[in-house]
């Protein structure tokens, strides 16, 4: 692993390094910022040309900015799992929402926090910058993820009262959900409510000047604090610090001011053609083959547009304009940490990376969703200020990808020790970005040649080499499904992927080469293991905990055997009331045993 001195080094020799000034010896501080479902709508990465984001943009001006930076896989828990530990989805067979400390290779790794920890570092986190294990894996813990606010009727939440209906009632208070944070009438039967899953408190709403906190808001006033503390008290030990925003995450519900920064009849769409999903096969793993409409994605885009009527432009700039609000949203709140980096003593030593767990389609492709393996759900912002390091306003084209986070602090801190924690860990996948900090126009690196992202498909078992994948070059991307079916877009010359060259035989060369690339990349077929009695024990005690009779924590043979013939007895009197209500001769609503023997006339 290359030394922190040889970077600082190779960076001064390019000159492209500003004074770096570090003492002997001392360690930077680390500043990690993560978006949940932020594509590229940010301003220079033209994702959208109404962004409004000058803050990110200050941090784009100071620091470096991969232009091709790719989530591993588009959906929040395996893709932060992912990035947290530097390991590839099909390294962990990490692909769906399962618990981290269930599965080897993650529960036996290093995340990003507890290494640095492991370095003499004080690690502090606040919001979503990962989805298991938030509390446990800082030193300390500031607020806990807020997906809120939520409209709330004092029994549940709602999607809000702006919501087209149908949206509202199938995708309900998060994907089901936008509008501007405003008052709502004294009278009515609605309020504001906010937090995660499992505390929610209500939210007082006056006027934009006059309300309660937002959860991304109480994380940025905690993170500013604890920043103007270190910067008050530089003898303290470094510290890495993660901060999680979950705008622009759904329900897209954030103050009026900012919907007022994007009025609706200025509203431009993104780069959409009629039909563009037609030469894709995403649907063709969720969905039946001949119909699209059964995906979540195809799901949310056809009720949004049914809700207006069927006038999908309406519909369309209805939720850009929330979602271009909620970015606007979180920019202010990453100006407002910038600020007390950029006028204390933190300036110069603290490493700041800024991104976010995977996109987010627009309308593209008919699909109002993340999940895909299309441009709109990989590309993410990626942004690294390195004092002394990255070159100020530096631009890099070469793909890259959320897994070289990792290994790119390891050697920015010159960081030491094994990121496994034992044998059944893994090694880090990814490979350190500090060559590309330095010179950011160089057009080879140690890293791969593109970018490798898995899709979530919920499954039992996920064997790795049955999954669906896309790589991601300079010039190309190509997506191979589970099913084997194929696209491939040269993105020189077709950079939003209308059209799939896959289906033109004038590429099959081409083709035949992205996806011999891919399969050399993935491993060969893990089966799942065949499981004991004893596992499947295991698993009805899981799924039946009252079965443990006797209360000792465990699941004995006789225990789950009388529990099963109860439970199919039970099953089978249901059926009987369900034909014979008048069983129940007392009127309570439940078929007791004797009620059911005596009907039965046994």
């Amino acid at each position: 692993m290359m030394k922190r001195f040889s970077a600082w080094t190779a960076a001064l020799l390019v000159g492209a390094a500003t004074t770096f000034t570090l003492s002997a010896g001392e360690k930077p501080n680390v500043l990690f910022i993560v978006c949940d479902d932020l594509n590229d709508y940010i301003e220079t990465m033209g994702g959208h040309p109404q962004a409004k984001t000058p803050h990110i943009k200050r941090l784009i001006d100071s620091g470096v900015s991969f232009e091709q930076a790719h989530c591993n896989i588009p959906i929040c828990n395996p893709s932060r799992a992912s990035f947290a530990t530097g390991l590839l989805p099909h390294t962990t067979q990490h692909y769906g929402f399962e618990d981290w400390d269930k599965n080897e290779a993650l529960k036996n790794s290093h995340t990003m926090m507890t290494y640095f920890q492991a370095n003499g570092y004080h690690s502090l986190g606040t919001g979503k910058v990962m989805h298991n294990r938030d509390k446990t894996e800082w030193s300390e813990y500031g607020h806990p993820s807020d997906y809120g606010p939520f409209a709330y009727d004092g029994e549940s939440n709602l999607a809000h009262p702006d919501s087209p209906e149908g949206l509202a009632a199938e995708f309900g208070s998060i994907d089901g959900s936008f509008g501007p944070l405003r008052k709502l009438p004294a009278d009515g039967p609605l309020q504001w409510r906010t937090g995660g899953w499992g505390k929610q408190r209500l939210l007082r709403y006056e006027s934009d000047a006059d309300r309660d906190m937002t959860g991304d808001e109480l994380n940025a006033q905690w993170a500013v604090e604890k920043l103007q503390h270190y910067a008050d008290n530089p003898d303290e030990k470094p510290f890495f610090m993660g901060v999680g925003f979950v705008r622009p995450h759904t329900p897209l519900i954030v103050p009026q001011e900012y919907f007022d920064r994007f009025p609706l009849d200025s509203i431009e769409l993104p780069g959409i053609l009629e039909g563009d999903a037609d030469d894709t096969f995403k649907h063709t793993i969720t969905s039946d083959e001949d119909d699209r409409s059964s995906d979540r994605g195809v799901k949310i885009h056809d009720l949004l547009v049914e809700g207006y009527d069927g006038d999908r432009e309406l519909a369309l700039k209805k939720f850009v304009q929330a979602y271009l609000a909620c970015v606007a949203s979180v920019d202010d709140l990453v100006g407002d940490i910038l600020d007390v980096i950029d006028n204390t003593s933190l300036k110069d030593n603290t490493i700041i990376i800024f991104t976010s767990d995977h996109g987010w389609g627009n309308g593209e492709k008919a699909y109002v969703y993340k999940n895909t393996l299309w441009q709109e759900s990989t590309r993410v912002p990626l942004i690294i200020r390195a004092p002394g390091v990255s070159e100020a306003g530096g631009k890099s084209a070469t793909p890259v990808s959320l897994i070289d986070i990792f290994p790119t602090l390891v050697e920015l801190c010159d960081l030491e020790g094994d990121t496994k924690k034992n044998d059944k860990g893994r090694d880090l996948d990814g490979h350190s970005l500090v060559s590309l900090l330095a010179d950011p126009g160089k057009e080879t690196w140690e890293g791969p040649n593109s970018a490798i992202t898995a899709l979530y498909k919920w499954a039992q078992y996920y064997d790795p080499a049955f999954q669906s994948y896309s790589l991601r070059y300079r010039d190309w991307r190509y997506i191979r499904y589970s099913n084997g079916k194929e696209e491939l877009y040269d993105t020189t010359k077709d950079f939003h992927e209308w059209t799939n060259l896959a289906l033109d035989d004038a590429y099959a060369d081409q083709l035949k080469a992205c996806r011999d690339d891919l399969l050399s990349q993935i491993p060969e077929s893990i089966p799942a293991p065949k499981k004991t009695a004893d596992d499947w024990k295991e698993d009805y005690f899981k799924k039946h905990p009252e079965a443990d009779a006797n209360k000792d924590g465990e699941l004995s043979w006789p225990e789950m055997n009388t529990h099963k013939e109860k439970d199919a007895g039970e099953k089978w009197k249901d059926k009987y009331f369900y034909k014979n209500p008048d069983a129940d001769t007392d009127g309570d609503g439940v078929l007791s045993w004797p009620e059911y023997k005596k009907h039965k006339g046994e």
